[in-house]
């Protein structure tokens, strides 16, 4: 085993902390924005698939549209609008919706909808 070896591995496991993170931020901030909309079920933001179904229903959206996420291209279209949708419900400018598609951005905007008054 050389250097390589164990740069790789830890490279590795740094993304997967890092991934960590993130996916429990969104869910954080998610179940949040769900509870202040009182949207029921807002544990719903901790599960895979379930989470875009909530986000649907956060922002006022048929649940159907959770299928919408799953086609390439449409995904990006559909999740900025309900991003949009979702920045009304909770009084915040719309236009912070746009912003998720922006890397960096797409980890602030939640948290600014989630704990904003």
């Amino acid at each position: 085993m050389d250097v390589f070896d164990l740069l790789q591995g830890w490279f590795s496991g740094l993304w997967v902390v890092l991934w960590i993170g993130v996916y429990i931020w969104m869910a954080l901030c998610l179940q949040t924005i769900a509870k202040k909309t009182d949207t029921p079920d807002a544990w719903l933001a901790w599960i895979p698939v379930a989470n875009i179904y909530l986000m649907c229903k956060v922002a006022d959206k048929p649940g159907w549209w959770t299928i919408l996420f799953f086609i390439p291209i449409a995904n990006i279209v559909f999740a900025v609008l309900v991003w949009m949708k979702i920045a009304e419900v909770r009084n915040q400018p719309s236009w912070l919706g746009v912003l998720m598609i922006v890397p960096i951005a797409n980890l602030v905007v939640p948290g600014i909808l989630a704990f904003a008054r």
